[in-house]
């Protein structure tokens, strides 16, 4: 999961500033089978459960997500909230998208947009143990120092259900939203939690800006991907 809090990245709990962890979902970091003439489709808000139910797929073996969230009824009851605060506001900006019947999903965040941080917070704080919680916000903290303060475009929350990976469908979805970046110009930026992603994000030139590690929290990879002239 990834929280873009404000143009510094931070996310307020009671006084305290933080910025968030990131993770995405296992994509495809060595699919061998492409599928080409995929039609990327543009969500509406009638979409939203059915993108939500494929991310809660794709994100069940999230190091970061499970680390959150390790009790499969916890993962259950607090992962679907999450989305919706974290990347909800995609479907109101019209850039959710989705290949097939939903076997995958991007939320994409433009410019100037950012999550529900009051949700955000709130869902953290009565959803995640206390002593997780400190370090939860410590990673939050770092997080800030590497989310761009120029405009961009963000990316909260991408997955393929697992029974689809390896197929192509993560790097159709990156790909439909950076030819756009590309085009006005713009950057674009990630978090990945999943060590496996990172050759995937690489492969769309996205680069490493560092790496986040506190406490027993999987590490988390912030990239940044300028646009290509």
């Amino acid at each position: 999961m990834a929280v873009q809090m404000n143009t510094s990245g931070q996310v307020m709990r009671s006084t305290r500033r933080a910025s968030t962890l990131s993770s995405l979902s296992p994509l495809e970091p060595n699919w061998s089978e492409t599928i080409v003439d995929v039609q990327v489709q543009t969500a509406g808000i009638n979409d939203q459960p059915r993108l939500i139910a494929t991310m809660s797929l794709a994100f069940s073996t999230d190091p970061a997500v499970r680390w959150l969230y390790p009790e499969p009824e916890s993962y259950l009851a607090n992962f679907p909230q999450f989305v919706t605060a974290f990347g909800g506001r995609a479907f109101e900006c019209g850039t959710a998208h989705f290949i097939g019947d939903v076997q995958a999903a991007a939320l994409w965040l433009p410019p100037g947009v950012k999550p529900n941080e009051e949700t955000l917070s709130s869902l953290f704080e009565r959803s995640v143990p206390e002593p997780r919680q400190e370090v939860l916000f410590a990673v939050f903290e770092q997080m800030g120092k590497y989310h761009p303060h120029e405009p961009h475009w963000y990316l909260p929350l991408i997955g393929v259900d697992p029974v689809q990976q390896r197929r192509g469908y993560g790097s159709i979805l990156l790909e439909h939203v950076l030819k756009t970046c590309d085009q006005d110009g713009i950057p674009a930026y990630l978090e990945s939690s999943n060590l496996e992603n990172i050759p995937l994000y690489q492969r769309h030139s996205f680069e490493v800006l560092g790496t986040i590690q506190v406490g027993n929290c999987p590490p988390v990879t912030p990239m940044l991907r300028r646009p290509l002239q």
